[in-house]
């Protein structure tokens, strides 16, 4: 039940990401699931290099913030186009 709901998150951080970064119209629901997931892991990862700890308000902005800069970074890449 645990990766159903991780899923379903990563989807929704995924999907906030995208139109952020207005990539909505170019990613499908794997690549949000995708970016959403990795994108969290990346954002958790730079907030603990940083001491940043909060609350689940706290930990979702984290997380959207995350993908957000995966999105830029694969947009660097050449991966996403920009809008």
């Amino acid at each position: 039940m645990g990766w159903i709901v991780s899923l379903i998150i990563g989807g929704i951080v995924g999907w906030l990401a995208s139109i952020i970064m207005k990539t909505n119209a170019q990613m499908g629901i794997i690549a949000n699931v995708l970016v959403g997931i990795v994108g969290s892991w990346l954002g958790f990862w730079i907030a603990g290099m940083l001491g940043l700890d909060g609350g689940t308000i706290v930990r979702f902005l984290i997380a959207v913030g995350g993908a957000v800069l995966l999105i830029f970074i694969l947009r660097a890449l050449g991966v996403f186009k920009k809008a």
